[in-house]
């Protein structure tokens, strides 16, 4: 047998949390292929199989926190020669025209390690597993696949739920509770947000902006842009580079207070928010002053897709001097974006909507967003807030800017 250890998770990082079986004891394996799932406080990291063979004993359970180099499964070589040649027969449909259940289903499809959530998922649905096409990485089944494929299937009368004892003793209508355990991330974002709320003098100051010429531009070039550049021109790319002007304007927006010295940059390191499986990472833009819209959106693009993966690396997460948060994509009007320490400000942008604004005597409507700066004031005075989006503003509302730099 082969011990499967904990790899190297990065710098000053010693140790994270299973949060995944992939591969189940008995299961054929390849050499390098993904047997668990590790949570670290960045990101998810899989372990792979360091020989091709049969799962062997898993060692530690989901939710187990374990250390780098610590065993926590074994592989026992050579068990490709000893698989079957054929697949076991089908059992004989049984004779009273019964169906199998979901959790027969569940079991037969073992093989494919499904997650906890997805198992449930496949009970609460009456979904059959191996009948689901997985979007997830490597083609594994993900709760939203099992969600669309209950919502597509047709209609059919519910069988009578079998009498248990369990279900004989909970209470028509009764209320329920589930716990789940907080996984790594999410322990150490909550700890990060305290920690900063604790430490910095958090301040946020509003402005709004009309995305008239940024959504005419847009509109206008999408098309020969996606087929020149091969990604899709959104709006971040506008307001990277608009945020980038304004930090080289007002610096301290840009800086960091390490004890009692402030850090200035003279480079700006973009984190943004993109959407993950386990929750929102922030992978950073290195050196976003030097990069095109094109660029940027690419790089974003990038980003969005591994994350999706679980193939975002914690170096790419480490580093950031400034964030932008769309909380637009998912409809927010408004909010107060929490710094991500050691930086010392955020920029939050939230949805598009058209409301009346005067321009020359007249009301018309126009597409505005509102934006949001939240900032350290220990470091970053109201003035100098107000400023930097003011001129963020500017550079979105008449975009020319962002070509000679004014």
């Amino acid at each position: 047998m082969t011990d499967v250890t904990v790899p190297v998770l990065g710098e000053s990082i010693t140790e994270a949390t299973l949060g995944e079986w992939l591969k189940q004891p008995g299961d054929l394996v390849k050499a390098d292929e993904p047997i668990a799932s590790l949570e670290t406080d960045k990101v998810s990291v899989e372990v792979p199989s360091p020989v091709a063979g049969v799962m062997g004993d898993h060692l530690v359970k989901v939710g187990d926190t374990v250390s780098v180099g610590a065993v926590i499964a074994t592989v026992g070589e050579g068990g490709a020669a000893a698989a079957p040649a054929s697949a076991p027969a089908a059992p004989a449909p049984a004779t009273n025209g019964s169906q199998t259940g979901p959790s027969e289903q569940v079991r037969e499809v073992e093989a494919a390690a499904l997650s906890p959530s997805v198992r449930r998922a496949v009970l609460e649905h009456g979904v059959d597993p191996a009948t689901v096409q997985g979007t997830g990485k490597d083609g594994r089944i993900t709760k939203e696949d099992v969600v669309a494929a209950a919502s597509s299937k047709p209609a059919t009368p519910a069988p009578a739920p079998a009498a248990s004892p369990v279900a004989a003793a909970t209470p028509s209508g009764g209320r329920k509770e589930e716990r789940v355990r907080m996984t790594r991330l999410r322990q150490t974002i909550a700890t990060r947000l305290k920690d900063a709320q604790n430490t910095a003098a958090l301040l946020t100051t509003f402005n709004d902006v009309d995305m008239t010429a940024v959504m005419e531009a847009r509109a206008k070039y999408k098309d020969l842009f996606e087929k020149k550049h091969g990604v899709r021109l959104g709006f971040m790319g506008f307001f990277v580079k608009a945020a980038v002007m304004a930090l080289k304007d007002i610096p301290s927006v840009n800086a960091s207070i390490e004890g009692d010295e402030i850090v200035y940059h003279d480079y700006a390191d973009i984190s943004v928010a993109v959407s993950a499986p386990q929750g929102l990472v922030v992978p950073v833009i290195r050196d976003a002053q030097d990069l095109s819209v094109a660029g940027i959106e690419k790089t974003i693009g990038d980003f969005g897709k591994r994350a999706k993966d679980g193939t975002l690396k914690m170096e790419e997460m480490k580093g950031g001097t400034f964030t932008i948060s769309n909380g637009g994509v998912f409809g927010s009007l408004m909010s107060t974006p929490i710094i991500n320490p050691p930086q010392s400000a955020v920029l939050g942008l939230h949805r598009i909507e058209e409301r009346p604004v005067v321009r020359d005597g007249q009301i018309v409507i126009r597409p505005m967003m509102y934006l949001a700066l939240s900032y350290d004031h220990r470091l970053i005075d109201g003035r100098e807030a107000v400023t930097f989006l003011v001129a963020l503003k500017n550079a979105i509302e008449d975009p020319t800017r962002l070509l000679i730099d004014l």
